[in-house]
């Protein structure tokens, strides 16, 4: 399951397509630039967590491949994520 947004690089002020990819029960996360250019992956920060909770509390009244189970897993990372830098890889 692909989840796409664009948002503001915290670092550069520049705009950025980030997706968060659910492979085999974890979670990764990819940004890019530009269109058309290679993904790079990157460690999930607090933000980006709170943007794929948001993404996936909306889509499981839809039933879009979202489980109550994913979204209580993103709050449970998001409980133990500290203030500052990366966190562990979710699970």
């Amino acid at each position: 399951m692909n989840i796409d947004w664009t948002d503001t690089d915290p670092v550069t002020g520049e705009k950025r397509f980030v997706q968060a990819e659910k492979f085999a029960q974890r979670w990764s996360f990819k940004v890019r630039f530009r269109r058309r250019t290679n993904w790079q992956p990157v460690e999930p920060t607090r933000d980006l967590l709170e943007v794929l909770l948001d993404a996936l509390e909306r889509r499981v009244p839809r039933r879009e491949g979202v489980t109550e189970e994913d979204v209580a897993r993103v709050r449970a990372q998001l409980a133990k994520f500290p203030e500052e830098g990366p966190v562990e890889p979710l699970a």
